[in-house]
Formats: structure tokens, sequence, C-alpha cells
């Protein structure tokens, strides 16, 4: 294992949102690095972090791990990205069959051993066109309307739509609603404790990728409140379409906020919405309905987007305490998308957001990792920020957050302070026997880059455990913090 201690911090000065100053950019040492082309055997690159367990996933390229304890046990529910032209339905040991990508289900209660327990074929498409990406799982009791003794899967069923699947026996899932007839799904978001589903695609009429906001309190009966989207993408509407939503975050009624991204890797924008006037407001898609729940909005240059915007709530700062305002700030962290191999754009990085005066949200301070640290650009595939983990309970809110940066692994950053993000953990999963080359028009040439992981998405449980998916097709890596990140996040020693 390899381990790189230190820190440094690099005055990186600029404009990037307007009226936004932007801060210091506080990055990691780099004592040592790898060569940028990854074999097979190396062992992980880590700081401050370790492997628990692994599963390989059937080699599927994955992309979402959703975390949630039933029965007494911890099931991992794993969305996929379509499988490639060459192996579009990769074999199921499970039942023998081939089967189109679509969603894993393991039981990670015991993390050092991850039982794979079924898999749910998706639909038709390769990449990103295909499979199921997305998941997200609530169970009846929470929701209040739903079979108490029912859990619940939602998830993106490829482009065309979106499904409902009872999961209480997560070896045995069976589909109970369809949603389709639409194009381009993508990130939803689910309240357990309210039901209230935030399902993004493009329905009929309207012009770009939209919020469909669903009542799904009983997952049998589903109930439409709206669509909302930007202005601009409303059907029937003229001129330029704004960027598309990405995904959202809601912080439910006792917060009343939803945090919408929209952009992915260029023209980034963060929308705080008021969730009450959301869903009680007026529908219609007008201009004026359409404006009515929004609070504030933060446009980032054309340069970067916002695939994730997550609300880290409210902070108080120290070396504000003594200030008239006491230190207490709000904060959104907004972490955007790397879409092109090699450095082949802009470096999409995280950015964290002073929303304290929410129709002023204010870009404070970035990160990002150093490409130098690992030679990232030239060790092949994608390079840059990707996503967060959404966990918003014990044991890492508003303490750590677990950033996916695709060949560098998954970063742990410690946000106790926003205003100046310190690195403390990384690892790098090594490749292994199954990981693929991502191909295609890199760097203008139709070729393929090496074989290296992409670290795609993370997600935590309140044991602790870190869960990283590959977009490689590597698997799922589960994760835990040793030494000063450990220590930050509360946790008893290893």
């Amino acid at each position: 294992m390899i381990r790189v201690s230190g820190l440094t911090c690099h005055a990186l000065l600029g404009t990037l949102v307007s009226g936004a100053i932007v801060g210091l950019m506080t990055l990691p040492a780099a004592t040592q690095t790898r060569p940028h082309t990854p074999k097979l055997g190396e062992p992980p690159e880590a700081l401050n972090m370790r492997l628990v367990g692994h599963n390989d996933l059937q080699a599927r390229t994955a992309y979402q791990p959703t975390i949630f304890k039933q029965g007494g046990r911890y099931i991992a529910y794993v969305g996929h990205h379509g499988g490639s032209k060459d192996n579009p339905a990769p074999l199921n040991p499970l039942n023998g069959q081939k089967e189109l990508n679509g969603t894993s289900i393991l039981d990670v209660t015991d993390p050092k051993n991850p039982k794979y327990l079924a898999h749910i074929p998706g639909a038709v498409g390769d990449g990103e066109a295909g499979a199921s990406q997305m998941t997200r799982v609530c169970d009846g009791k929470t929701l209040g309307k739903g079979d108490p003794n029912r859990v619940y899967l939602l998830r993106t069923f490829g482009r065309e739509g979106h499904e409902i699947h009872d999961v209480t026996d997560p070896t045995k899932p069976k589909v109970l609603w369809r949603h389709l007839g639409m194009t381009d799904t993508h990130k939803n978001y689910w309240e357990c404790q309210t039901g209230i589903a935030y399902i993004v695609s493009r329905p009929k009429g309207w012009r770009a990728r939209i919020t469909e906001v669903f009542d799904l309190s009983d997952p049998s009966k589903p109930v439409k409140i709206r669509d909302f989207g930007l202005v601009g993408q409303q059907p029937g509407a003229t001129g330029a379409v704004p960027v598309t939503v990405h995904g959202m975050v809601s912080t439910g009624p006792k917060g009343n906020r939803v945090y919408f991204a929209y952009g992915t890797n260029r023209g980034g924008i963060l929308q705080i919405v008021d969730r009450d006037k959301l869903l009680k407001g007026p529908k219609e898609p007008t201009p004026e309905n359409l404006r009515y729940p929004e609070i504030g909005r933060l446009e980032m240059n054309p340069m970067v987007g916002a695939h994730t915007a997550m609300p880290l709530g409210r902070i108080k700062i120290q070396e504000f305490a003594k200030d008239a305002d006491k230190g207490d700030r709000d904060f959104v962290m907004i972490v955007n998308e790397t879409f092109r191999e090699e450095c082949g754009e802009a470096r999409q990085m995280v950015w964290f957001v002073d929303s304290t005066i929410e129709n002023r949200p204010m870009v404070v301070s970035h990160w990002t990792v150093p490409e130098a640290a690992g030679n990232f650009c030239t060790r092949g595939g994608r390079f840059g920020a990707h996503s967060s983990n959404e966990d918003m309970g014990p044991p890492y809110y508003q303490k750590l957050t677990f950033i996916t940066f695709f060949n560098a692994g998954v970063r742990v950053l410690d946000v106790r302070n926003p205003y100046q993000p310190k690195e403390v953990a990384y690892f790098i999963p090594p490749i292994s026997k199954n990981t693929v080359a991502r191909c295609g028009t890199i760097r203008g040439e139709k070729r393929c880059s090496n074989v290296v992981v992409q670290s795609n998405n993370a997600e935590t449980d309140d044991r602790g455990y870190i869960y990283v998916a590959d977009r490689s097709n590597t698997g799922l890596h589960i994760l835990e913090l040793t030494g000063e990140a450990r220590a930050i996040a509360g946790l008893p020693p290893n």
C-alpha cells in the first residue's frame, strides 16, 4: 500500500462565477507518483483508507450504489450502464442466462464477503443509453402509505422510463410499475419520509430533460404532481434551450429546499427551490409558474457544469465565531462531471457555495486532485470530478464527503470548514482482469485509452463503510477509513 502524506496549498485566484470570488484551492502533496499505465497485480494507491471487500458485479459497468438497511441486513442496489456492442448481455452465473445490464443486488452485511443475490435486467442500449443506471430504495413503513412490510426499488429503465420493484425479498424482485414513453431519463431522488419522488426524464412536448414530480408514498398507486424545468424548456417555448437537469437533492419538508443541478459538464446551474411552493404552487408550465418556486440561482461559467448539488446544511465556521453573525453559514457543494478522456476538456472540479443569503449564492472555495500527483491526464480514461455521496446522516455528514474522480479513484474531503476544504484520504482501486479500456474519439483520434479504473459513484452506510462503483467493469469496492480521516468522523479505531 502506497501512502502519500502532507498537504500543500496553492493560491489560485480568479473569477469563475459572476460576482463570486474564487478562494484558496487546497491540494494534496505528491511525494510519490505511479506509472501512468497501471498493471495487473499492483496494489491500490491509498491514504487513510483501506479495502475491506470487493465484488466483481459480474464484470458489468457500474454507476450508482444505494445501500439500504432491511430486515437486519445491509443490501446494496447497484445501477449499471448499458453493455458494450461486443458484450451487450453478460452472463448471470446465478441462472446461467445472458442478461442485459440492469441492477445488481448484494448482501453487504458482512462487508468482507459481499454476497451477490440477484440481477434485474435493464433496457436495450449501449453505455448511457441502456441498462438501469439510477437506483433509490424506500420501505413502506417509512413511506407511510405503502405496505409497511414491503421494500421498494425505484430505478431508471434505460432512456425509456422508470420502474418500481418490490424487493422485500432481494433475491426475488418483482416489478410493480412502469412509467414509459419518455426519453433521456437520468438521476432520480426519492424522499422516503414523504414518498415524494423527483424523476428525471423528457416528457412528450418538453424541449429538454426536466423533472417529473410524483407522489410515490404508495408505490403501487403513483400520483403525478407536476412537471418542472427551467424557463425555455417548456412546451411551446422558443429560442435557446437552457442546459438540462442532471439531478437533485431534497432536504424534505423540514428543510423545505430542493437543490437542482443543471449542465453536468458545461454551463452549470445551481437552482435553489422552495419545496412547498414546488409541490403546492401553480403547475401549468408557464414562465411565471416555473419561476415561482425558485429562491436562488447560481450560474457557473461555460467551462464547468453541475452534476451534483449537495446541501451541506448549516455549519458554524470557527474562524468567524467572534463576528456579528457568529459564523453560522449555509453551504451547498457543486460537483462537476468530466466527460472526455485524457483531459480533453476543461478540468471539472468541486465547488463550495455559501448559500446563507439564498438569493445571492456565492462560490467561496474549490478543490481538485492535482494532476501531477499521479500523471492522471496521461494515465488513461477520464480524469476529473464526477459525483459525491449523498447521505445526510451519521457518521460523515458535515464532516467528510466522498468525491469520485474517475482514474484518480475516490477522494475524501474534510468539509468542516467549506471555505478551506482539505483532502484527508483517498483510494484508487487496482485494475483487474475484468477492467476494460475506454474507447472512442480521444483527443481527436479514434482509439482506446489505457486500461484504468474509472471510479464512478460512491455511497456510505451508517456503519462507516464506503462503497465505490467502477465504470470500467472492475466491480464494487467496499472501503473503510483509517488514521486521521477516521478520527475526524468520530469512528472507533480499526
